[in-house]
């Protein structure tokens, strides 16, 4: 029998295989800091519009996991709002964009990055090559109109959210560059919104537990990111997003991205302290939150936009992203109570290694786990029996 104990070990495991090395979050706070400093210098021409350069993302939600090769590259997702001086009436989102492409440019060739800036449709990317492969994208923006956050505040009461909340997530509305916007070289009002710091206040608000807190220490640095202990909820996601990296690993174009991943385990957590007991239960209840009808996984602190838009876009059909979705929900619910069923540490690091793309050292595990941890559970798990192939695995389009 696998004590509870034990099975928080094994997880515990897992989790320091994938997280971030303390390079990774060195790289990623002085080259933060350092593009910071660069916008607010006496020689900027943005410096009048009052910059604000802040993490949004994975890196912001204290959910960032290490990339599943070794040669794949860390990115950093960053936010440049203009505080004053430019608005809709006087900018468009093209010149908006522009303006932040000049100081970029400026600040790669004066570092000496080799690649030259990239144009995604929102933001601009920033690449280094060096000993630690990182990528940037800074999205412009700026604060949204009174009207805009006065609609999303009533949205989000609308959709449950209680009142602090959602006059704090509402405040912090951007209106963002898209270069796909018809009217992006042109003055308009309806630029597209975001809200990245709104949505990270309502992830921190969900993931509060009601007990006493957890510790599962991996310091991070500030301002990015700003935790310095993780919660459960937080370590669930990390697992997640390992697992759904390694099950579509073949197939990267149909796995679920991570916004909706997020979204659905933060609703799904109950504010468990115990981690095992967290895993289960966001593993069974992410499901209950998706919508029958659209939004089908709706952003909290934006209600009418649907982070799972590409499950019905007639683009996307041959992705089969809907259901693609669901079979790497049943494969993880498979894997997880798979890996936490025996104390076998040969068994439980191959399983790491296939399931996860993970490295445990089976040595340090099985001290963790109890000197005799491997005469513990003699029977082998169920799953043991079950065919790879019978597994639910990526549709191929």
């Amino acid at each position: 029998m696998v004590t509870n104990e034990q099975k928080q070990i094994i997880i515990e495991n897992l989790i320091e295989s994938l997280e971030l090395p303390e390079a990774a979050y060195k790289k990623a706070q002085k080259r933060y800091e350092d593009l910071g400093q660069w916008f607010d210098r006496d020689e900027s021409s943005v410096a009048v519009y009052e910059p604000h350069i802040f993490p949004q993302g994975s890196f912001s939600l204290g959910t960032a996991i290490r990339p599943i090769d070794d040669d794949e590259e860390y990115d950093l997702d960053l936010a440049c709002k203009f505080g004053t001086g430019i608005t809709k009436t006087n900018h468009t989102q093209a010149q908006l964009k522009e303006l932040i492409r000049v100081e970029l440019e400026a600040y790669r060739k004066i570092r000496g990055i080799e690649n030259h800036l990239e144009e995604k449709h929102r933001c601009w990317r920033l690449e280094y090559q060096d000993d630690l492969s990182f990528h940037m994208d800074i999205v412009p923006c700026i604060p949204a109109d009174e009207e805009q956050r006065g609609f999303l505040f009533n949205a989000m009461k609308t959709a449950g959210l209680n009142e602090s909340l959602a006059t704090k997530a509402s405040l912090t509305t951007v209106s963002i560059t898209d270069d796909r916007h018809p009217n992006y070289q042109h003055l308009t009002n309806d630029w597209k919104i975001s809200n990245p710091e709104g949505y990270a206040e309502w992830f921190r608000n969900r993931m509060k537990p009601t007990g006493p807190q957890l510790i599962l220490a991996k310091a991070q640095i500030d301002p990015v990111p700003v935790f310095t202990e993780k919660t459960p909820l937080q370590r669930v996601i990390q697992i997640l997003k390992r697992h759904r990296d390694n099950w579509s690993r073949d197939n990267p174009d149909v796995k679920p991205i991570s916004i909706i991943i997020t979204t659905l385990a933060a609703r799904a957590y109950r504010g468990e302290t115990d981690i095992v007991e967290a895993l289960k239960n966001v593993l069974s209840g992410m499901g209950q939150f998706i919508n029958p009808t659209q939004p089908r996984v709706p952003n909290p602190v934006d209600p009418e936009e649907d982070f799972a838009d590409r499950w019905y876009r007639r683009d996307c059909a041959k992705l089969r992203l809907e259901e693609n979705f669901y079979s790497w929900l049943e494969a993880a619910k498979i894997d997880f109570e798979h890996i936490i069923s025996t104390t076998d540490t040969k068994f439980l690091c191959e399983q790491a290694n296939l399931k996860f793309a993970s490295q445990i050292d089976p040595l340090v595990l099985k001290d963790r786990l109890g000197n005799d941890a491997d005469s513990i559970n003699q029977i082998q798990p169920k799953s043991h029996s079950i065919n790879r192939d019978d597994l639910p695995k990526p549709w191929r389009p």
